[in-house]
C-alpha cells in the first residue's frame, strides 16, 4: 500500500513512517521542514517538501494513496496563546485543505494525531473519551476543532471515508536504530517537554530543572503526567489504519481513542528515573505553580485496547528514559559544538 505521513520529518511522524516501512508499506512523507528535520525522514520513504495545505492535492493525486497519517501540526501551548492565528491557520485551515483533497481523490482512510489537551482540566482521572472537552489553550482548541471537522467529513461520506483520532499526552523515548544509540527521537528548537529538559541538565546544557510546585494533591506533591513511548504510539497509528481497512466501520465513520499508560508518573519520579539512567545528580529547584496546571493528567486507553487491540509494551519508566537518553547523547555528539571540542 501507499501511505502518506504528514509531518513525517518530526518526532512522532518520523517514527510512524519507520514503522510503516518496517511493515513493508510504501511511504510518502510530506513536511515543510519548518520544525522537522530532513535527516529524520527514514531511508526508503519519499520526501515531498512543502506545506500540507499547498501540496496535499498534488501528492494525493499522483497515485493510488490508501491512507494518510496526519501528524503535521503546531503544538506549543504558550505560542498558541501568543499567536493564535498561526494555530488556527496551521492546524485547522491546513487540515480542512487536506480533508478536501482526501475527498476529491477518494482516499478512504485518515489517522489523526490529536491530543488529550482537548479535554482541558479534567473532572476525573483517568480521562475517558466521554469526558467533557473544554480545552484551556488555543492549541487544544484547534485540535478539538479538527476532530469535529473530521467527524463531519466522515459522516457525510456515506462510508467512503473513515477516520480515527488518537488523543494522547506526553510522548517520550526514541526509536532504536541499527548500531549504537537511537535513530529517531525528540528534538525541538524550543523544548517544553519534561524528559528532554531533564536530560539537558545531565548533558550540561542547563544548570537545573524547575519543578513547578511540590504541594499538589499527589503522592509526592508534584504533578502526575501520562507518558507513552513513541514506538507504542506509532503502533497505535498502524493499528488504527488496519481497523479502517477492515469491515467494521466506526460509528459515524469516526472513532476517537485516548492513548495512555493508565497510571502516570510524577515529576519527581521522572527526575529520579533520569538520575538512575544517566548517573547524573540533576539538580532540581522547586518553583511556583504554573497557572492552569492540573495536578493529574492521565488518559484511559481502554477503548484503544478494545477497538484497536492496542497494548503498550514500553511501560517501564527507566526504559523510556534510557531510549531518550541514548538519542540525546547521540544528538549532542553530532552537534557542531561537540565536533569542535573533538
Amino acid at each position: 500500500m501507499t501511505l502518506v505521513v504528514t509531518g513525517g520529518a518530526g518526532y512522532v511522524g518520523s517514527v510512524c513512517a519507520q514503522h510503516l516501512l518496517d511493515a513493508g508499506q510504501d511511504v510518502v512523507v510530506v513536511d515543510d521542514l519548518s520544525t522537522g528535520h530532513r535527516d529524520a525522514v527514514p531511508d526508503g520513504a519519499r520526501l515531498v517538501v512543502g506545506d500540507v495545505a499547498e501540496v496535499a492535492d498534488e501528492v494525493l493525486g499522483a497515485g493510488d494513496v490508501d491512507g494518510v497519517i496526519h501528524c503535521a501540526a503546531r503544538s506549543l501551548v504558550g505560542e498558541s496563546a501568543a499567536e493564535p492565528a498561526k494555530y488556527w491557520h496551521g492546524n485547522v485551515v491546513t487540515t480542512i485543505r487536506l480533508l478536501d483533497a482526501l475527498r476529491h481523490h477518494g482516499v478512504p482512510r485518515l489517522v489523526f494525531s490529536s491530543t488529550a489537551a482537548t479535554y482541558g482540566e479534567p473532572e476525573s482521572s483517568p480521562i475517558t473519551e466521554d469526558a467533557p472537552t473544554r480545552p484551556t489553550n488555543t492549541y487544544g482548541a484547534t485540535k478539538l476543532a479538527v476532530d469535529h471537522a473530521i467527524g463531519t467529513y466522515a459522516a457525510a461520506s456515506g462510508g467512503a471515508f473513515r477516520a480515527v483520532s488518537l488523543r494522547y499526552f506526553n510522548v517520550a523515548g526514541a526509536h532504536a536504530g541499527a548500531g549504537d544509540g537511537a535513530a529517531l527521537g525528540e528534538r525541538h528548537a524550543v523544548e517544553t517537554h519534561l524528559i528532554p529538559l531533564v536530560l539537558q541538565v545531565a548533558l550540561g546544557q542547563r544548570d537545573e530543572i524547575a519543578v513547578f510546585g511540590d504541594d499538589w494533591p499527589t503522592a509526592d506533591g508534584t504533578c502526575v503526567r501520562d507518558y507513552i513511548h513513541v514506538d507504542d504510539l506509532a503502533e497505535a497509528h498502524l493499528l488504527a489504519l488496519d481497523l479502517l481497512a477492515g469491515s467494521d466501520t466506526p460509528e459515524g465513520g469516526h472513532l476517537v481513542c485516548n492513548l495512555g499508560n493508565g497510571t502516570g508518573f510524577s515529576v519527581l519520579e521522572v527526575i529520579e528515573a533520569c538520575r538512575r539512567v544517566t548517573g547524573h545528580p540533576i539538580p532540581a529547584r522547586v518553583a511556583p505553580r504554573r497557572t492552569g496546571d492540573p495536578g493529574v493528567l492521565v488518559a484511559s486507553s481502554a477503548r484503544a485496547r478494545d477497538e484497536l487491540g492496542w497494548k503498550p509494551t514500553h511501560t517501564d519508566l527507566d526504559g523510556i528514559v534510557a531510549d531518550a537518553w541514548a538519542f540525546a547523547r547521540s544528538l549532542a555528539a553530532r552537534s557542531p559544538a561537540a565536533r569542535s571540542r573533538a
